[in-house]
């Protein structure tokens, strides 16, 4: 393991003022997302909406890596070139996600835990090659009457420690995303008590593995009320909840903290990312979104108009490079190009 080449592309994903793009949607997800604007989801049409995307020019200068999904790493832009290389020439640090999702965990109703370890070793090597250095590996926690428990919480925490350990080992920065749903009707307070628990044990199982702190991100969730509370905390109460939890939990050694927006809408994300920037912080906080960066460039793309669905990216890319850098206000979008 080269920890000072780990702590060198970790310090090039949270550089100051960008952000990542998740462009790691599974075949299935990416299906639903082209249903949306009736576009078949073949391979040639998922492979020209991502060239849409990473081809968005001076996108490099709000986006400082990329997680693609399997397929997309393996595939070429119009003119041949393979999609890492192309990312990597722009200076643009391409990733890869390798768990192999959520599924069912056994003896606890109505939790998962995240499979892919089997195999991970090889898998990591392979992508290595093909000119990923980063991964991504997300565990799913549920809040709702009697969870999470904590046998689901020591478990996924588990996992993400494992993946971290064999990532660091082959030269690969861990993207390490327990994410908190805000499905469901739990108060910020709730959300408050699971996030800071899952964070402990999730560091707790990190300092087992021995995973290098410097050479890991961090992807939580913001702290946040469930969609469907009728007494959803504002702004400000997210922001502060997030920072009170984070300074508890995450080690000042981890050199960045980005964000998965969760199922927020694009405005809302960034404001909270903005107000939480505006606080005293001991890491790199900024975004590592997917709907919130792509919802309205999928939109306007429509699988035919790469300028508007570049127009469309662009603008959500600068606003949240601006949130990064606590610097993003309520409206701004409306006003955007």
């Amino acid at each position: 393991m080269n920890c000072s080449e780990l702590e060198r592309i970790a310090q090039a994903m949270v550089a100051t003022g960008k952000g990542l793009l998740a462009a790691d949607e599974s075949t299935g997800t990416i299906r639903k997302r082209f249903d949306s604007i009736a576009l078949e989801s073949t391979e040639e049409n998922r492979r020209a909406y991502r060239e849409m995307l990473f081809s968005t020019p001076r996108m490099q200068e709000a986006i400082s890596g990329v997680i693609l999904y399997d397929e997309t790493l393996r595939q070429k832009n119009s003119t041949g070139v393979p999609f890492g290389d192309y990312l990597a020439k722009l200076g643009v640090v391409p990733g890869i996600k390798v768990d192999t999702g959520a599924k069912p965990l056994a003896g606890f109703a109505g939790e998962t835990i995240t499979e892919g370890l089997d195999g991970l070793r090889e898998r990591l090597a392979e992508y290595h090659r093909l000119g990923a250095r980063f991964a991504k590996w997300r565990a799913v926690i549920d809040i709702g009457a009697g969870i999470p428990t904590w046998g689901a919480i020591t478990q996924n925490a588990q996992a993400l420690a494992r993946y971290a350990a064999l990532c660091q080992e082959g030269g690969i920065v861990p993207i390490v995303e327990p994410e908190v749903l805000m499905d469901g009707e739990h108060s910020i307070e709730r959300c408050e008590e699971v996030t800071t628990t899952v964070l402990t044990e999730t560091f707790y199982q990190l300092a087992v593995a021995r995973v290098h702190l410097e050479g890991m991100v961090l992807k939580p969730n913001m702290v946040i009320s469930g969609k469907k509370n009728t007494n959803r905390a504002g702004p400000q109460a997210v922001a502060d909840a997030t920072v009170r939890v984070l300074k508890r939990t995450v080690p000042a050694a981890v050199p960045g903290i980005a964000f998965l927006s969760g199922g927020q809408g694009s405005a809302e994300a960034a404001l909270h990312l903005s107000l939480i920037n505006q606080q005293e912080l001991p890491w790199k906080v900024t975004f590592s979104y997917g709907r919130a960066l792509q919802d309205a460039a999928l939109k306007a793309w429509g699988g035919k108009n790469l300028a508007k669905g570049q127009a469309e990216f662009a603008k959500w890319a600068r606003l949240n490079g601006l949130a990064a850098a606590g610097r993003f206000t309520a409206g701004m979008e409306s006003q955007a190009a």
